[in-house]
């Protein structure tokens, strides 16, 4: 692709962070990658890279339009400011139109155009926001994370055990470095698709217990229960009960098979096979 202003919002996150790494390591001058956040203090390793920082805030649309000054695409990496989150992504619409960038790519969720999930009802928003705007759009709709449940390694060891409410349900997770790598791939494509169905190999929580149980050589189980009993879990685990009864919607959602998509686009986007549960798990348990 020829010479673009690419911005990446929300660069202090990991998501974002790890797509501006993945531009530069795919060879794209680093003064041509505009990295925003709402504390660009946390960017001045970028900024002595070469790469260009601006400040920009969801909330600010004034920020946004000072922020989107000759951009070509931008990646709009979705607030995590769940309740705001339509507000905040409709003035990252409108700024960007207003710029006339080339086209605006979303990192949305699995089934985007259908999902039942709570979490996924400001995504499916957004969706039709951006097809509404009349921007030239790609849509990233990624699955879970891995980290979901790498993250959680130390406490599956502590109590040998996995708790949820999927049933049998498989879940296409793939690594965030994964995803971010596919989002840097589709900035530089030349004519993008406008939907991405992104995910790696797909796994039961059954099969997540199984191999944390081959991984560690400690005996591991699943143990499913009712989506209130999950949230009451999670509760007594000191999570706010609005966040566990999200978590505890979205393992049902997984249940029914919401979370599951096939692994062809990432691995297009990537040109090799996505990152499998057993290697998360195998460099989770190196680095613990």
């Amino acid at each position: 692709m020829s010479s673009k202003s690419l911005v990446v919002t929300g660069a202090t996150g990991q998501l974002g962070r790890l797509v501006i790494e993945s531009l530069l390591e795919k060879g794209v001058p680093a003064d041509q990658v505009v990295a925003t956040a709402r504390d660009t203090s946390r960017l001045d390793d970028l900024a002595a890279r070469g790469v260009q920082v601006r400040h920009a805030d969801y909330s600010d649309p004034a920020s946004l339009k000072e922020a989107f000054a000759g951009a070509d695409r931008v990646l709009l990496v979705s607030s995590s400011e769940v309740g705001q989150r339509l507000a905040q992504h409709q003035n990252v619409i409108d700024a960007a139109k207003d710029a006339g960038v080339d086209l605006l790519a979303y990192t949305s969720i699995a089934n985007g155009d259908r999902s039942g999930l709570a979490l996924a009802a400001e995504h499916v928003a957004t969706e039709q926001a951006i097809a509404g705007s009349g921007l030239a759009h790609t849509f990233l709709r990624n699955s879970w994370y891995l980290e979901n449940y790498t993250g959680q390694l130390p406490t599956y060891l502590e109590h040998g055990v996995v708790l949820g409410a999927a049933g049998e349900g498989r879940v296409s997770a793939a690594s965030r470095a994964d995803f971010a790598e596919a989002a840097a791939a589709v900035l530089l494509t030349e004519e993008p698709k406008q939907v991405y169905e992104l995910g790696g190999a797909a796994f039961t929580l059954p099969e997540l217990a199984a191999t944390v149980t081959e991984v560690t050589g400690k005996e591991v189980s699943y143990n499913d229960l009712p989506a209130d009993a999950l949230t009451e879990v999670l509760v007594g685990a000191g999570l706010p009960e609005q966040y566990a009864a999200i978590l505890a919607d979205a393992d049902q959602g997984l249940g029914r098979g919401e979370l599951y998509v096939e692994t062809t686009d990432l691995e297009a986007l990537l040109g090799r096979p996505a990152t499998t549960l057993t290697e998360a798990l195998t460099e989770a348990l190196r680095a613990a």
